[in-house]
């Protein structure tokens, strides 16, 4: 079968992991989070001090990058693949609201972008990939067969976060969930460098009012329709 590039890319708590997870798996293509790299950095920054609520020195984490080694290791109890700083599984420290807050200013630096964007171009060199994130159809696979855009409203985007964190464990207020969604966008958003936006001809899925079932089966849709179209 003709393997092809899936790039997925879209705001915050789309759902992005989720269905490229899906469809990896369905498609047994191999899936890459870039924006848990994104996070990785950051859990790193936060670990050594180089960001706070009050203060981000950038230089230094510049300077420290060839000491930040990440990768993905396929968990079978879990079914999908955790991730690895430096050796030591950090899958459940960098999904924290804390993480969340610091990630779109660590993302922002172009020597952060440029070390993780060429990782991602050599994950997915030979095709049968799904990678999600925020520049994969524009900057990291703009030659990739199928592009989309994932969207949902703000208030949709946060109330499943929110959930996501309470189920977790974690104790945080709807409130903060959704500031931190909406300034993550607009970030995002107005970066300098790659910043994110929808790629031409991207296919953008707007999964407000959709259930899981129907965002992987309409992407699944997609997907398969791609494939027989380059045979």
């Amino acid at each position: 079968m003709n393997k092809i590039t899936i790039a997925i890319d879209g705001f915050s708590s789309t759902g992005k992991s989720t269905v490229a997870k899906q469809l990896a798996k369905h498609l047994s293509y191999i899936y890459v989070d870039t924006g848990a790299m994104y996070r990785a950095v950051t859990f790193y920054a936060m670990e050594n001090g180089l960001i706070s609520a009050t203060d981000f020195n950038s230089e230094a984490l510049i300077y420290q990058l060839p000491n930040i080694k990440i990768n993905f290791k396929f968990n079978d109890a879990l079914g999908f693949a955790e991730v690895y700083l430096n050796t030591i599984n950090i899958e459940k420290q960098i999904r924290t609201l804390e993480v969340s807050s610091f990630v779109s200013k660590v993302a922002s630096i172009s020597e952060v972008r440029r070390k993780l964007v060429e990782q991602q171009q050599e994950m997915g060199q030979d095709k049968g990939v799904v990678m999600d994130g925020r520049d994969i159809g524009t900057v990291v696979f703009p030659e990739a067969e199928l592009k989309l855009f994932m969207t949902a409203s703000a208030e949709t985007r946060a109330e499943r976060r929110y959930q996501e964190l309470i189920e977790r464990g974690d104790d945080v207020e709807y409130k903060d969930v959704l500031k931190n969604v909406q300034e993550r966008d607009y970030m995002d958003s107005n970066r300098e460098d790659s910043p994110l936006v929808k790629a031409k001809d991207a296919i953008e899925i707007d999964n407000s009012h959709m259930t899981l079932d129907e965002q992987f089966n309409k992407i699944l849709q997609l997907a398969k329709m791609t494939i027989e179209d380059g045979e």
